[in-house]
C-alpha cells in the first residue's frame, strides 16, 4: 500500500469555520493520546479502533458479531443476519418502557437524567448505546496510555492518527462516520477485493485503505496536501502489523511504473465522505471520469458519504444542498453519453455486518458505479 498525492485532483476554495467529527465519541478507544503538533500546529491524537472480529476470524470464517443499538444480532461469515436472543428484545423493550416513566416527574414533565459517570454504573443502569467521552493524553504519559495498549492484539485493532476538530480544508485528518460504513463493506465482501488492485480518492487518515490493504493486492491511497499525507504515510506504518507498506520511489509522487500498473490493474476505485463541497465533488467526478476513461479494463467504483442536514439563511429550511449535488452529479454520470463509457449506479443496501464500533445513522448512504468501456 502506498500514499500518493492526487496530481489530477483540481483545487477547490473552502468557505467554512471550524468542523468537529464526533466519531470519537463512539468508538471504544477511551483514551486518546496527544502524540505531536502537525505542521500547521494542529494537535494529533492516536485512537484504538477494535475491530467487532478479528482477522484470523475472517481467514476462518468463524461467527461474526454485529452490535447495533437497542440489540444484538449474529451472523455467520457475512450470511443472513439473525436474531440473537428474541427474549432478550423483550426484556430491553420491557427497560426501555420502565425508563420512559421513570423520566418523567409528579406532573409529567420530562425530568433529564445525567449520565453515569463509571463503567459500573453504566452497567447498572443497561445502557445499551455505548458512548465514551475522550480522555486526553498529553505527550510524556505513555505509561498511562500502556494497559490500553496491551489489550490491543495485532489481529483486531487499527491504529489511527488523527485530529478532532480542523477548518473545513483539513477535515481529512479527522475519521469520519462514511469512512466506516465503506471499511464495514469491504469486509463484508472482503473476497470480492481479494487480489485486486485498488485506487482511494481522498483517503484521509487512510483508514479504509488500511482495511482494504488487509484484503486486497494492491492500494494506491491518495489525497492532496503533504501534511495529511504524512499522516496517512503514519498510520500505514502504525498497521504493518496489518499489511505491508508500499516503498514508492519518491515520496506522494507516481513514478511511471505506478501509473502504469494503475492503468493496466485497477479494477476498484473508492472515495469515502468527499462530497461536502460542492467544488470537490464536481472536481472528484471530473477525475473520476478521466481515471475510468483511461483505465485498459472496466472497474468498478464505491461511493459512502453521509447526507448531512443544515439550516440555511437562504432557504429558511433544512436542507441538504451538499447532498443534491452530489445526486445531481451521480446522475449526471450515469446519463451521460460519449460513446466512449457506460456508468450503471445502484444503491447499496446497508444491511450488513458492522466490523467497527461507530453510529450507523440512517443518513449514511453507499453507491456502486460499474464504469464499462463501450469501444
Amino acid at each position: 500500500m502506498v500514499a500518493l498525492a492526487e496530481e489530477e485532483m483540481d483545487n477547490p476554495t473552502f468557505r467554512s469555520d471550524t468542523v468537529l467529527s464526533d466519531v470519537h465519541l463512539h468508538c471504544p478507544s477511551k483514551r486518546h493520546l496527544m502524540v505531536r503538533l502537525n505542521a500547521v500546529g494542529q494537535p494529533v491524537f492516536l485512537s484504538y479502533f477494535k475491530l467487532l472480529w478479528s482477522t484470523e476470524d475472517l481467514a476462518s470464517g468463524k461467527h461474526v458479531r454485529e452490535v447495533t443499538t437497542g440489540r444484538e444480532l449474529q451472523c455467520r461469515s457475512g450470511d443472513e443476519l439473525c436474531d440473537k436472543d428474541s427474549s432478550n428484545t423483550e426484556k430491553e423493550g420491557e427497560l426501555n418502557s420502565e425508563g420512559v416513566e421513570a423520566l418523567l416527574d409528579d406532573d409529567g414533565d420530562l425530568e433529564v437524567v445525567r449520565r453515569p459517570r463509571s463503567a459500573s454504573d453504566l452497567q447498572a443502569e443497561d445502557v445499551l448505546r455505548d458512548i465514551v467521552c475522550p480522555v486526553i493524553l498529553m505527550k510524556g504519559k505513555e505509561d498511562a496510555f500502556e494497559d490500553e495498549e496491551q489489550e490491543c492484539t495485532c489481529s483486531d485493532v487499527v491504529k489511527i492518527e488523527h485530529t478532532m476538530a480542523t477548518p473545513l480544508e483539513d477535515v481529512g485528518k479527522q475519521v469520519w462516520r462514511a469512512a466506516f460504513l465503506l471499511a464495514d463493506y469491504i469486509l463484508f465482501k472482503r473476497d470480492t477485493f481479494r487480489c485486486c488492485s485498488v485506487l482511494e480518492l481522498g483517503g484521509g487518515t487512510g483508514i479504509t485503505s488500511i482495511i482494504m490493504g488487509t484484503v486486497a493486492k494492491r492500494v494506491y491511497c491518495t489525497d492532496v496536501g503533504e501534511d495529511l499525507l504524512t499522516m496517512c504515510e503514519q498510520n500505514v506504518a502504525l498497521n504493518k502489523h496489518l499489511l505491508e507498506p508500499g516503498d514508492p520511489e519518491a515520496p506522494y509522487s507516481w513514478s511511471e511504473e505506478e501509473i502504469a500498473d494503475l492503468l493496466d490493474h485497477c479494477s476498484v476505485i473508492m472515495a469515502a465522505d468527499v462530497f461536502y463541497d460542492d467544488d470537490l465533488t464536481d472536481a472528484l467526478f471530473r477525475t473520476l471520469y478521466r481515471i475510468t476513461h483511461n483505465l485498459r479494463d472496466s472497474c468498478t467504483v464505491y461511493l459512502a458519504l453521509e447526507k448531512r442536514l443544515n439550516f440555511t439563511l437562504r432557504h429558511m429550511d433544512v436542507t441538504c444542498e451538499a447532498y443534491s449535488h452530489f445526486r445531481n452529479t451521480l446522475n449526471d454520470l450515469e446519463n451521460l453519453q460519449d460513446g466512449k463509457m457506460k456508468y450503471t449506479v445502484e444503491p447499496i443496501k446497508l444491511d450488513f455486518c458492522q466490523s467497527l464500533v461507530y453510529e450507523r445513522i440512517e443518513q449514511l448512504e453507499l453507491w456502486k458505479v460499474m464504469a464499462e468501456h463501450l469501444t
